[in-house]
């Protein structure tokens, strides 16, 4: 039973994408970029999803790239959680 937990708890799903907005007190919303082939053309088309993630110690900034991953329901909206920056964004001076 705990090794099935385990697991399940490791195999996450996990996502890489940029942050597009702070909103509110440890939330960022990130940007998540990705191809699909056109129904009829099929030409690769960018595809774009918005996900809430929850960051913790508000290390984040916008145009941050960032790694999230899938955890339990925080809020109305809040599914995944930060996990690392990749990289951060130079800060406009």
């Amino acid at each position: 039973m705990e090794n099935e937990n385990k697991s399940r708890r490791n195999s996450r799903k996990f996502l890489v994408g940029s942050v597009i907005k702070k909103s509110g007190d440890k939330t960022i919303k990130v940007a998540c970029f990705y191809k699909v082939p056109h129904a009829i053309y099929q030409k690769e088309v960018r595809r774009k999803t918005v996900i809430y993630a929850h960051d913790e110690d508000n290390k984040c900034g916008i145009g941050d790239s960032v790694r999230v991953f899938e955890t339990r329901p925080l809020s109305r909206l809040k599914r995944w959680r930060v996990g690392s920056i990749i990289s951060t964004a130079a800060s406009a001076m």
